[in-house]
């Protein structure tokens, strides 16, 4: 007995202790050159009289919050790497935050951006009014104020144009009320214990529906904990992590959550690397390693391709939330269009559709291969995959014959080589871009760890060691 726990303790330590990687030369010509172009994403696409970033482009699309969150880190590492001046980054960041602060907010359904501090999840380009019935949503909130804490962070000089940043900042996330949409009823007219509801519309009210079970939601309600005005209850963190999966999926011992963006979008603003909360202390290891685990087992479970998808290989794979070909069964073979695809104990959702967003979201964590993974795909799929912003949003070499097969032929004549995208994403082009920072520099990392409201809510969370001590 004695033999087995001193090894399972071995195999503990080898997972918690991966090997440092160094960037090499290569490597950073190659980040040199995907960072410059997708930061081009935010600061071309953007609305420049109002901040708004497109959900999508080229294809004509609304505005998504969380990609404007996204985008006003951007500016900042845009700021750093030379790509703009300071004073260039700090209008457009005055100009966006002036935005949210005076945009109308009420419980209409129409003619407004959001409500008790929330925001619609997309907003029109021009207006800013909420686009069609989306709803007011929760995590695409937290996510836009990720951004505009980070912005809070940084514009620190005693310039007029600064100090409204950092008051604007403060204002807009003051204002958002988690206690309001914390304690909705549900539909038994119920309280639904501590957590926070995915969001409300104004025409059937709350979202019936709770962020638990680990997902992204790590950065919403380390905001909520963290707020000077409507802080939500301490209870919430060990409710949230109660609800957590931890199974061991293709040889990796983590918590599970399928498609990776869960594992990625709160470690862009969040450094997890050494603190930990009484969850992780448990398990002997931070939820940076947590996701440098769920990036392997993603790989892994593409290296075993078990339905045999075209392609796939140890420097081609990557399953998170993208666009795919169309919602169609060709030859038993069923595809998607936009779907959140992944791999986990809980559900296994693969089309043969990739998103390099998948492993440039997790650089920080496992360079070691993501960047053969990005460089793979840049070199092998050229100007399908990779344009002007960087890379497109995704690919399914799989998906080919369509014509064909809807007219029940099999002459392969017709054949179309693969599926890809025509469109870059804001929600893919932050982490890629973001999270490269983060490996290099540790830029974003560092920046927020010097912000009272990121600090407030990982220790009401627990969190401690590390950079918090």
């Amino acid at each position: 007995m004695k033999a087995v726990l001193l090894f399972l303790l071995t195999l503990s330590i080898a997972f918690a202790q991966p090997k440092p990687y160094a960037l090499t030369k290569a490597d950073n010509a190659f980040l040199d050159s995907l960072q410059r172009d997708t930061f081009r994403y935010f600061w071309e696409t953007a609305n420049p009289a109002n901040g708004l970033v497109p959900d999508r482009a080229p294809t004509p699309s609304f505005a998504s919050i969380a990609a404007v969150g996204f985008g006003l880190t951007s500016y900042l590492v845009g700021v750093e790497r030379g790509y703009i001046t300071r004073a260039q980054a700090a209008d457009r960041t005055l100009k966006t935050l002036r935005f949210f602060a005076q945009a109308p907010q009420s419980d209409k359904a129409t003619g407004v951006t959001g409500y008790n501090g929330f925001f619609y999840h997309f907003l029109d380009m021009q207006t800013g009014e909420r686009f069609k019935q989306v709803e007011l949503s929760t995590i695409d909130t937290a996510l836009l104020l990720g951004g505009i804490l980070s912005a809070q962070s940084y514009f620190t000089k005693n310039t007029p144009v600064e100090t409204e940043i950092r008051t604007l900042a403060e204002q807009i996330y003051g204002r958002v009320d988690w206690t309001w949409i914390q304690a909705r009823k549900g539909s038994a007219g119920l309280r639904s214990g501590p957590f926070v509801s995915m969001g409300w519309h104004p025409e059937k009210g709350f979202i019936d529906a709770d962020w638990k079970g680990y997902n992204e939601a790590m950065l919403l309600y380390i905001l909520a904990l963290g707020s000077p005005t409507h802080p939500v209850g301490t209870d919430v963190w060990p409710a949230w992590t109660k609800s957590y999966d931890w199974a061991t999926f293709q040889g990796q011992p983590h918590v599970n959550f399928d498609p990776l963006f869960g594992h990625q979008y709160s470690h862009v603003w969040i450094d997890f690397r050494g603190i930990k909360d009484a969850y992780m202390r448990g398990k002997g290891l931070d939820y940076a390693e947590n996701s440098r685990r769920a990036t392997y087992a993603n790989r892994a479970y593409c290296i075993a391709n078990p339905a045999k998808w075209q392609d796939y290989s140890p420097t081609v794979w990557g399953l998170t939330a993208c666009d795919g070909p169309k919602d169609t069964t060709i030859a038993d073979r069923h595809f998607f269009s936009y779907r959140a695809r992944g791999a986990a104990v809980q559900q296994i959702v693969d089309d043969g559709t990739l998103a390099p967003t998948a492993a440039g979201g997790s650089i920080a964590f496992a360079p070691e291969i993501c960047l053969p993974a990005l460089r793979t795909m840049k070199t092998n799929y050229g100007t399908k995959l990779y344009g002007p912003y960087g890379f497109l949003d995704a690919f399914n070499p799989s998906y080919q014959y369509p014509s064909a097969f809807a007219n029940g032929s099999t002459d392969k004549g017709e054949s179309t080589p693969g599926w890809f995208d025509k469109d870059y994403l804001g929600i893919d082009q932050g982490p890629i871009l973001l999270m490269a920072e983060n490996a290099r520099t540790n830029f974003v990392w560092n920046l927020m760890k010097q912000n009272p409201h990121i600090r407030k809510g990982l220790k009401r969370a627990g969190f401690t060691g590390g950079w918090l001590k």
